[in-house]
């Protein structure tokens, strides 16, 4: 039972008691609280519908949040497939080892220290990569 159903049963309460209320002082009262009462239900009515509708904003508000930080935080997920910080790759050209690190990947390229010759780099993963060297056979 809703605060306005308890209220209208209240005033159906009184009416059925025949109180007077233009003359009598408790009858008078007793038709005030009443109408006080309706009052304050419908305003906790109103205020219920409100704090309804405002979680159905937080709820879309809360979505279109976690949309723009999964494209904000997530850009990066390409590289955590890697556990270490650095890994090492062979110079073609003269053989040395070449330290590749986060900062080489974002850049795209990294220069061999021994020769100075530069090299593009592509961040595949294992998968794309024995396809590719499947359609270089072919």
């Amino acid at each position: 039972m809703t605060i306005s159903e308890k209220v209208a049963y209240l005033k159906g309460l009184a009416e059925g008691l025949d109180l007077d209320t233009t003359k009598s002082k408790e009858g008078k009262l007793i038709s005030v609280m009443i109408g006080i009462l309706e009052e304050l239900a419908m305003s906790v009515e109103d205020l219920e519908e409100n704090a309804l509708n405002l979680g159905e904003e937080i709820d879309v508000l809360s979505d279109d949040l976690a949309d723009v930080e999964s494209e904000v935080f997530d850009e990066d997920d390409d590289l955590e497939d890697y556990d270490d910080d650095w890994f090492e790759v062979e110079c073609p050209t003269c053989g040395t080892d070449i330290v590749v690190d986060d900062e080489a990947l974002a850049e795209g390229e990294v220069e061999c220290p021994s020769c100075g010759t530069r090299y593009a780099m592509e961040l595949t993963d294992e998968d794309e990569r024995e396809e590719a060297e499947e359609d270089e056979e072919e």
